[in-house]
């Protein structure tokens, strides 16, 4: 009896079929090498000051950091415009649309502390 129940194609436990398709060992081979290569780079921007200008070195491991969510997205999380209809490319729009507002925002707001509060000497802190 217990083989008939794990025999079942249909069985809801059946975990070998799923609707979207899975990356061969090519792809996460591939995926991997690329994410090794995208960290090992601005580590090296970092660690030499191959980048003198801070600002310029910030912008470069940013754009860094882009491309290496890009290659996760597409080589470990299998996600594309066919997957699920599209709505896993709507919620990443989403996604990044309220990361922008909450990131963008917190950032008005510190910079706006920062140029609104007042001035603080050191001596200031000891007046009983």
């Amino acid at each position: 009896m217990s083989n008939h129940a794990h025999s079942n194609p249909a069985a809801p436990d059946n975990h070998d079929e799923h609707g979207g398709s899975h990356g061969s060992m090519r792809d996460y081979t591939i995926g991997f090498l690329l994410s090794v290569v995208l960290t090992a780079i601005p580590f090296w921007i970092v660690m030499t000051g191959a980048i003198a200008d801070r600002q310029s070195a910030a912008l470069v491991l940013m754009a860094f950091a882009i491309v290496q969510i890009v290659v996760h997205m597409i080589y470990f999380l299998h996600m594309n415009t066919k997957s699920e209809n599209g709505w896993t490319v709507m919620a990443l729009i989403f996604t990044i649309i309220i990361v922008v507002i909450a990131l963008s925002g917190s950032l008005w707001v510190m910079y706006h502390l920062n140029t609104n509060m007042m001035p603080m000497s050191h001596d200031m802190g000891q007046v009983p």
